[in-house]
């Protein structure tokens, strides 16, 4: 079969992979502050002789292969930034077995595998098959509040050339491709405040905020087809113990893999922001970040491109797929019409803790699973 081929590329590769996999854990990328990844990333892919390698404006590395003006492109991408917000070293460690450090699987492991491919492609002097281009792409702003402006302005810039987009993020064995579209906000209430004692009884911002909250979770999600949640994730306000607080704020969130069911949240949300404002409190809300559900998707060519990558993690690593809607980089495509998938090449635990790691065993057969996917796209792939 053809991925014994690549597993032997890959045994080959292996110690190097590791190389690459513990320089590049170790460079911190917040969301918005990749540019020290991006300079590592592309300054190997240079090394490597990848030619056309650039940089855009929102901190993606792009290495376009045979993408012309106008024919059709398939994106492989993986994204650089880190959930933490260091822009020190990342501590990494490595025992028993595993690699140990903040954002390791997610995402940066998977990053070395679509590095790797590259790599094999460069190697072989390939090119891809049935005149389609061709796009390697290391992302910027994948988590958290970074809104996935990296693939956004990839989308931007190539969206009607795009046939297939399939991101490499999570654990081996899980697939996603149907977009969890989330809405997130900051919400500041704001009141006179005053002395503890001496003003006591005025209107205090954090009890008023807390009184916001109740409200919130006393809503029911709407469930029109999968699922729908919310979350207060951050508090803070106050100047101290015997201050009535003037300022309080919150970050909040609602996600769901349902259009009628975001609107719906949404409308539950002002509702609730609005019944406080009419009690004459000062309340402002501001929008941070928008994630898309799918939308207008050919259903049978996405299923056909999902049951290709479901066979490729069987026959490669022997594990069942799961698939799931998940909010990953794929949203902007699949809100796009566009077909995506996206998958793991690592077998790992603990994402967004300080605490994460990746089984390094699982590299074997996850960057094989990687070079499977991105060659089938590739004249000797097929």
């Amino acid at each position: 079969m053809i991925h014994e081929e690549y597993r032997s590329f890959v045994e080959d590769n292996l110690e190097d992979a590791k190389k690459l996999l513990r320089e590049l854990g170790r460079i911190p990328a917040p969301s918005h502050g990749e540019g020290l990844r991006a300079d590592y990333i592309r300054r190997w892919l240079l090394a490597e002789g990848a030619e056309g390698v650039y940089v855009d404006e929102a901190l993606n590395v792009v290495w376009p292969v045979s993408a012309g003006d106008d024919n059709p492109l398939v994106v492989f991408s993986a994204h650089m930034d880190v959930v933490f917000p260091d822009t020190d070293e990342l501590p990494m460690r490595e025992e028993g077995g595993r690699l140990r450090c903040p954002g390791i699987g997610d995402d940066t492991a998977n990053l070395v595998g679509l590095l790797m491919a590259a790599r094999y492609v460069l190697r072989r002097q390939l090119r891809p098959a049935s005149g389609r281009g061709f796009l390697f792409v290391a992302n910027s702003c994948e988590e958290g509040l970074g809104n996935l402006k990296g693939i956004r302005k990839i989308c931007e810039e190539y969206g009607s050339r795009i046939e297939y987009h399939c991101s490499l993020d999570g654990y081996l064995g899980t697939v996603c491709n149907d977009a969890v579209g989330s809405e997130r906000y900051e919400v500041e209430v704001l009141t006179e405040g005053g002395h503890s004692f001496s003003a006591f009884g005025k209107r205090n911002a954090i009890v008023s905020l807390a009184s916001i909250i109740g409200s919130l979770y006393e809503t029911d999600p709407p469930v029109s087809k999968g699922k729908t949640t919310y979350n207060v994730g951050k508090i803070s306000g106050g100047t101290s113990v015997n201050s009535i607080a003037q300022q309080a704020d919150m970050l909040y969130e609602y996600r769901s893999d349902s259009h009628e069911d975001l609107a719906a949240m949404r409308e539950r949300f002002l509702a609730v922001i609005e019944s406080y404002r009419r009690q004459g409190l000062t309340v402002n809300v501001r929008l941070l970040g928008e994630r898309p559900c799918g939308e207008g998707v050919d259903e049978k060519v996405l299923l056909g491109r999902t049951n290709r990558v479901k066979r490729a993690i069987r026959e490669t690593t022997g594990l069942e797929p799961v698939v799931r809607p998940m909010s990953t980089d794929c949203n902007i495509p699949l809100s796009m019409g566009i077909p995506a998938v996206c998958t793991g090449l690592v077998a790992g635990a603990g994402a967004h803790t300080r605490e994460e790691y990746i089984e390094l065993d699982s590299l074997l057969p996850g960057y094989t699973l990687g070079l499977e996917l991105v060659l089938s796209f590739f004249e000797t792939g097929q």
